[in-house]
């Protein structure tokens, strides 16, 4: 069973938010409405570094297309198996997805989430357009409205202590941050591109590859080192427009000269790798939060 999750803390001063009617509050006075379409915005704008962070329309849009279709499952299904295993079955467990973008793998983990389980989760993402996205599909999807909203990793709008697990898909972790509010016995699942992701892609978007850089299996600063899976397999995409989702909700977008995204435009089919590293950190019993 999913349920939305209780433990919100103001952005403001730290103080835990309280639900009334239509909008959080604490006992300071601060309030924050929530949105028609299901999210509430806790990203105050002295904690914005632009005016709109994250993720463009067009970016979310495309990512939701591409994932929507099936092309990461894999991935999918090893993050839900992860998420779930050992949690206690006899009360009540939460999860948050820092950096959820539309929502796809937090809708995933919800629906693998046997009956028996109680799981609260969270999506926070700091592009409101990538939160938009993730709650009008939530609601679409009958997922037990898990709570969305527009926040930043590094001023998780959540109380101490209160998280059995946080997901970091491709994301950028702030790992003080989610060592802080995880529960003493929790854990961190975190997803990141292998050597190998999407190189077809990059080796024609691009003149020539970086040299990767070697692989850092020290834990952070907050936790230890559990386990570590790589989840590969290959990808055909069919059609420009599939290529081109793939490439507009990847930081390679950005980073292609105008010659390597119109070589992508004119492609219509691509055969790529799909490689990524799963790492699961457990917080530190020693480390202050």
């Amino acid at each position: 069973m999913i349920t939305p999750f209780p433990a919100l803390a103001c952005p403001l001063d730290g103080a835990p938010l309280h639900g009334d009617g239509t909008s959080w509050r604490c006992a300071a006075g601060h309030s924050f409405d929530i949105a028609a379409q299901g999210y509430t915005h806790l990203l105050p704008v002295q904690q914005k570094r632009s005016r709109d962070p994250g993720d463009s329309k067009e970016m979310v849009a495309a990512r939701r297309r591409f994932l929507n279709a099936g092309n990461y499952q894999p991935i999918a299904a090893a993050v839900s198996r992860t998420v779930l295993a050992d949690l206690p079955r006899h009360k009540t467990a939460s999860c948050l997805d820092a950096g959820c973008g539309e929502g796809y793998y937090l809708r995933q983990v919800a629906a693998a989430t046997p009956h028996q389980q109680t799981l609260a989760v969270l999506g926070l993402d700091i592009s409101k357009w990538a939160v938009i996205s993730a709650a009008k599909q939530s609601a679409l999807s009958n997922d037990g409205r898990p709570n969305w909203v527009v926040g930043s990793n590094a001023n998780l709008p959540v109380l101490p202590g209160t998280l059995d697990r946080v997901l970091c898909m491709f994301g950028f972790p702030v790992y003080a941050e989610f060592a802080r509010v995880l529960k003493a016995n929790g854990q961190l699942l975190q997803v990141d591109a292998g050597p190998d992701h999407l190189r077809e892609l990059r080796e024609i978007i691009y003149p020539t590859l970086k040299p990767e850089r070697p692989t850092d299996d020290q834990a952070p600063a907050g936790f230890v080192s559990l386990s570590s899976e790589t989840i590969r397999f290959p990808l055909a995409l069919s059609g420009a427009a599939q290529i081109a989702d793939l490439l507009a909700m990847t930081p390679h977008l950005y980073r292609a000269s105008a010659e390597g995204r119109a070589k992508a435009a004119a492609l219509t089919a691509l055969s790529v790798t799909v490689d990524v590293r799963l790492t699961r950190f457990g917080r530190s019993a020693g480390f202050p939060g």
